[in-house]
């Protein structure tokens, strides 16, 4: 796993042996490599860290201590990043969707209309009560569907990629 940084100004010789201490990293076993990270991080790494994801992070601590860690820029950004409630410890929970029992659900499906009931413990669909939407629009379907989703209270994230990207993609 040779350090590919262009941005470190270590001489070439520097970065061999630095890349030299990154091959013998992914040698150690699971035991040496728990202990360099307590000696480099100074705690424990978690219990269900992989042995990769170990080696790729005293690597980084390796480099980062070499060729220096974040620039000030990076770190303002990750700091404002946790300001906003999208990222702080204190994220609030997803809003679930709340209906109220008597509220009918109708979606067409395949030139066929379905009407959910909505009750205080579940749907009900053609006569039959189902805990969750979902199982309602795999009934449907015949496939796996999002009940809130299929039923239109949900929408699919959506990633816009301007058609020039995807043109410029294409040519290269």
């Amino acid at each position: 796993m040779p350090i590919a940084d262009e941005n470190c100004s270590l001489p070439v010789a520097d970065r061999s042996e630095l890349d030299a201490k990154v091959v013998d990293l992914a040698k150690l076993s699971i035991a040496n490599l728990r202990a360099v990270w307590l000696e480099c991080v100074g705690q424990l790494p978690p219990k269900r860290m992989s042995r990769d994801l170990m080696v790729r992070g005293l690597a980084y601590k390796l480099q980062e201590r070499r060729c220096g860690g974040l620039s000030k820029s990076a770190l303002r950004t990750i700091a404002r990043l946790q300001q906003t409630q999208e990222f702080s410890d204190k994220a609030q929970p997803v809003r679930s969707i709340s209906m109220k029992p008597g509220s009918k659900l109708i979606r067409d499906w395949r030139g066929t209309t379905h009407t959910v009931l909505v009750l205080d413990n579940g749907y009900e669909w053609q006569g039959e009560l189902y805990r969750s939407l979902t199982h309602i629009a795999n009934a449907i379907t015949g496939a796996h569907w999002s009940g809130p989703r299929f039923f239109g209270l949900a929408k699919r994230a959506a990633i816009h990629v301007p058609r020039g990207d995807i043109l410029k993609n294409a040519q290269t």
